[in-house]
């Protein structure tokens, strides 16, 4: 999702003993808080997508399925 950006540092407060578990594993944090965020940012992109969808979709009701052939045909005609 994020390739050639500069990078910022973030930071998070963690239970100690879950600093520990992370060490024992050895999980580095970094590569998980990262895909974590970005599927959280992703989740947030596609409601704010689906919400104007649906409002584009009511702004859209008054035109009838006629008018809206009419017009793609047009626009593949050339005008």
């Amino acid at each position: 999702m994020v390739s050639s950006m500069a990078y910022v540092t973030v930071s998070a407060k963690i239970p100690r003993r879950l600093k520990e578990l992370l060490d024992k594993y050895k999980i580095k944090p970094s590569p998980v808080i990262r895909r974590a965020l970005e599927e959280e940012v992703k989740r947030h992109i596609l409601a704010e997508v689906e919400e104007r969808a649906k409002e584009l979709s009511r702004r859209l009701t008054h035109i009838s399925d006629e008018e809206i052939a009419r017009i793609i045909r047009e626009d593949r005609e050339g005008g």
